[in-house]
């Protein structure tokens, strides 16, 4: 099959990032020494041929993009300085704007003035929105849900849910358009979807090959300050958080708990939430030190995109737990109200840029793991399959 070629490919990837792969001779260092790298799924080397080759269509198509984890072993021996991982970095950000037809990724991500201006207008929007509602600030004792009525939080973050998981689903079917050509599946298309759902559960859950495979030679540091530590608490964290809310939110609906109503620190949603927004800010305070004293070379590089995902998300959390402090002082404080109203800027603001930013790694990663768990039933399982049918 002929694959065609674009000659502006290249130009279009330095947009996303600093790509040097003019310096890669092909020597196969990179995928000598990837992890992850195996003779199925063989990259960056494949990756960097495809983008010197100016083939798109191959680029978009493969699965192996989203595998790797930014360990950065390969830019610390490549010999050519060509610097693979972050390539393979703007690549996936090039991807995320290709998979997204409304082109806002593409702008956030080639244009920092953009992106900034992006955040500025969204969070003032928002806060006017939410504004428009409000009540009144009690002195006497702490009404946040009175001053913006938990009505009007849980109808907007259901409304926003939705428009998150149509647009991901969207993004999903764009990329699964592009790859999935490139994913085996054997005669009679029977696969074990099974298997792989598990399989793929598992990695995002526990971050098995990340922990396992992608420990570099240089990483010594104790298991709460290495990468995959970090990565899974901001994960955890955030999932956490997401659980919390909805689990408050049907406590709510069922007449169990009102949104709102006092309770001690122990009780187990607030415990879930209380610990899920430390593992939170942990992870992305992490994160963040190590990309300002680039502490190797998967950090060596920061888009504003990188700083500004981090930056919401920290404050997100932050504005959370000034909110749980406020709620258990003895006395209101006016300030608490416009924390709330703060917070609910910045947590809507990470949610609606869900499936533009860094964030939508999680979705795009997931589908790719899932296409690499895929494999063909055995000659039983077909057997059974078709006796079932």
């Amino acid at each position: 099959m002929s694959h065609r070629a674009d000659p502006e490919f290249l130009s279009q990837l330095r947009k996303y990032g600093a790509v040097n792969i003019e310096s890669c001779f092909n020597c196969g260092n990179c995928t000598a020494v990837c992890p992850l790298s195996s003779g199925e799924d063989n990259f960056p080397r494949r990756m960097i041929r495809y983008g010197q080759l100016g083939m798109k269509e191959k680029l978009l198509g493969s699965k192996e993009l989203w595998l790797c984890y930014s360990c950065g072993e390969c830019a610390a021996t490549c010999p050519r300085q060509a610097d693979p991982g972050e390539f393979m970095a703007a690549a996936r950000r090039y991807a995320i704007a290709r998979y997204d037809r409304l082109k806002l990724s593409g702008l956030m991500y080639t244009s920092p003035l953009f992106n900034v201006l992006l955040l500025i207008l969204l969070a003032a929007g928002l806060g006017v929105f939410i504004y428009a509602f409000h009540g009144p600030m009690h002195t006497e004792s702490l009404g946040l849900f009175e001053f913006i009525p938990s009505d009007v939080i849980h109808d907007a973050g259901v409304f926003a849910g939705l428009v998150v998981i149509l647009l991901g689903f969207w993004g999903s079917y764009n990329m699964i358009s592009n790859i999935r050509k490139s994913v085996a599946i054997p005669e009679g298309g029977r696969v074990d979807h099974k298997s792989a759902v598990i399989e793929t559960i598992g990695e995002v859950v526990t971050q098995r090959r990340y922990r396992r495979d992608c420990e570099t030679y240089s990483e010594v540091q104790q298991w709460c300050l290495q990468k995959w530590f970090l990565h899974a608490s901001m994960l955890w964290g955030f999932m956490g958080l997401f659980l919390a809310t909805t689990l408050d939110y049907l406590l709510a609906l069922t007449g169990v708990k009102p949104t709102g109503t006092w309770v001690p620190i122990w009780y187990p949603v607030r415990l879930l939430g209380t610990l899920a927004g430390l593992m939170l800010v942990y992870g992305v305070t992490g994160v963040i030190l190590k990309r300002l004293l680039k502490a190797d070379d998967s950090y060596r590089h920061s888009t504003s995109t990188d700083w500004s995902f981090l930056v919401v998300l920290l404050l997100s959390a932050v504005s959370g737990f000034a909110l749980e402090i406020a709620v258990y002082l003895p006395e209101p404080h006016a300030w608490s109200y416009w924390m709330l109203l703060a917070h609910l800027v910045v947590v809507g603001e990470l949610f609606l840029l869900l499936p533009f930013t860094k964030f939508a790694h999680v979705i795009y990663r997931t589908v790719a793991l899932y296409a690499h768990a895929l494999k063909p039933l055995s000659k039983a399982q077909s057997a059974v399959a078709e006796v079932k049918e």
